[in-house]
């Protein structure tokens, strides 16, 4: 039997090789039966550079921006308009699969999915536009969140399903008239076995100059990311280096501030082929996040499965979903969104022997309970239904 076909739009993926989110390539790349295109931006949206097509991408051109102002808009609008027609013109898929955080690209999804007559699943990376209210990005009587909230319910009316990636998003979801059954769970997650580093721990440290005990926080520099807090932190327990790498609209500023405290560096992006180097190098993973009360129970952050597939203690001022994650793997620390400096403290005070113990828990249980291979397992459970006419229409 010929594989089925299925068609992936995401704004923002990259292949594996480059700076970025590379969920659905592994995703995909694991589901047996399947074929996969990914329709994604010429662009990379964490660099600005452009990215060169690879075998299960195809690249579509889209404008330049900076900030978050009207640039953005309609850099995310050009996609739309540029996926969608990318995708018209792919041979027809048996599923179209898209993705948010922003709700053009599902736009896009859906109407390819009409037009070729083949069911949709949405993806919802992100509770938009509620997101943008709890930030203060938005107010809830303005036009554009009006606007954006009847096109929110409008995809979830049209697709076949509606993929989640914290658990706490369903009761969301259902509040918007989304029927439970509709609503599938499929988290981010990592592999163990795709964090083998290259080199010895000693030399990894040498060529990323680490040269005391070190946190290192790998992933976006945004707004929602709260990493002021991670600065303030960082000035509070100078006994430990905090080494952030990435990029993002807030990076410039966020270096400003950082010049006067002489334990934060900042890296560069690194490709995802090079994180089980900078991991292995680290002694403790951060995560942080500003202090978002949807954040409590609506994420899914990949960096952190990164660092427990890593065998890296974690410390985290997000409690709820992910606090509760590392602290029932016994994987690191916690705490509330404005003291994380107690976090870094503890690891300061922490043996190498408890830092490695924390590290082997955190990998024992994604390996045991949340890796991409069983995630795969998970999408492709849900797809098969939709092409064998089980789904509603």
């Amino acid at each position: 039997m010929n594989p089925r076909r299925v068609l992936v739009l995401n704004h923002f993926a990259v292949p594996p090789g480059h700076p970025g989110g590379t969920r659905h390539v592994e995703l995909f790349s694991r589901l047996p039966g399947w074929t996969h295109v990914i329709i994604a931006s010429r662009r990379n949206m964490i660099t600005g550079q452009p990215q060169r097509a690879e075998p299960g991408f195809h690249l579509v051109a889209v404008t330049p921006y900076r900030g978050n102002g009207l640039g953005r808009v309609v850099n995310w609008a050009s996609y739309a308009v540029t996926a969608t027609v990318a995708s018209l013109r792919q041979p027809r898929p048996d599923v179209v699969y898209a993705s948010s955080p922003h709700l053009l690209a599902g736009l896009s999804g859906c109407v390819v999915a009409t037009l070729r007559r083949t069911p949709f699943v949405l993806e919802v990376r992100d509770l938009w536009p509620r997101v943008l209210v709890e930030m203060g990005t938005l107010s809830e009587t303005s036009v554009a969140y009006r606007t954006l909230e009847r096109l929110e319910r409008f995809l979830y009316r049209r697709a076949d399903r509606v993929v989640i990636m914290a658990p706490g998003v369903r009761a969301a979801i259902e509040g918007k008239g989304v029927a439970p059954d509709k609503i599938a769970f499929i988290p981010n997650a990592a592999d163990p076995e795709d964090f083998v580093p290259s080199r010895p721990r000693a030399e990894l440290r040498g060529r990323y100059g680490f040269t005391r005990r070190t946190a290192v926080y790998a992933g976006a520099h945004g707004p929602a990311n709260g990493l002021d807090l991670l600065l303030a932190a960082a000035e509070a327990v100078p006994e430990i280096d905090v080494v952030l790498v990435g990029a993002g609209v807030e990076k410039a500023r966020l270096q400003a501030l950082a010049r006067a405290i002489p334990n934060v560096r900042f890296l560069d992006p690194v490709p995802k082929s090079e994180i089980p180097d900078l991991l292995h190098a680290a002694d403790v993973g951060v995560h942080v996040l500003a202090d978002v009360e949807l954040f409590r129970a609506g994420v899914s952050p990949n960096k952190v499965f990164d660092y427990m597939a890593a065998g890296l203690p974690i410390v985290t001022n997000s409690p709820g979903t992910v606090g509760d994650l590392v602290l029932g793997a016994d994987s690191g620390y916690v705490t509330p969104p404005g003291h994380l400096a107690h976090g870094l403290a503890q690891i300061t005070q922490a043996s190498p022997d408890e830092l490695a113990k924390m590290g082997a828990a955190g990998r024992s249980w994604i390996r045991a309970n949340q890796s991409r291979t069983a995630m795969a397992h998970a999408l492709g459970r849900l797809l098969a239904p939709l092409v064998e006419g089980d789904a509603p229409r």
